[in-house]
């Protein structure tokens, strides 16, 4: 009963730190000067573009083609991603995140990370069920 006991309680400990790092708890650990960092690339129409092709390369597979999460893999048009500072997902990006199952893209030549999280940004965040249901209803 006594190893019982502590198989449970290292699977509920386990389960809590997955349940931590769902909820962005990454944010935490991204140092300041991190966080400040703004992206060479913002809004650009051909950065956005080039960062599409990244994406659909190197992210699609388990975020989904339009970024709307798959399976436990989270949707990038979050309020959490979309509000996100664009050093903190440039943090995110050289770092992964691996216990979420989020590899380090530190590989990919730094201009591509920045056209990652221009195309990122350029999706916005999803609308909320209630709004597309609305506008669903709306006479054409």
């Amino acid at each position: 009963m006594r190893a019982f006991s502590f198989v449970g309680l290292v699977v509920l400990s386990g389960a809590a730190v997955l349940c931590v790092a769902a909820d962005g708890s990454w944010l935490k650990r991204v140092p300041e000067a991190d966080r400040k960092r703004m992206n060479p690339m913002a809004a650009q129409p051909d950065a956005i573009a080039a960062g599409g092709r990244v994406f659909e390369d190197h992210c699609a597979k388990c975020h989904g083609e339009d970024a709307s999460g798959r399976g436990k893999r989270p949707s990038l048009r979050s309020e959490r991603v979309q509000h996100a500072t664009d050093g903190e997902i440039f943090w995110l990006l050289r770092n992964g995140n691996l216990p979420k199952g989020m590899p380090t893209w530190a590989a990919l030549p730094e201009p591509m990370r920045w056209q990652i999280i221009a195309y990122i940004k350029s999706l916005g965040p999803n609308a909320p069920a209630a709004s597309s249901a609305a506008a669903d209803t709306k006479p054409n």
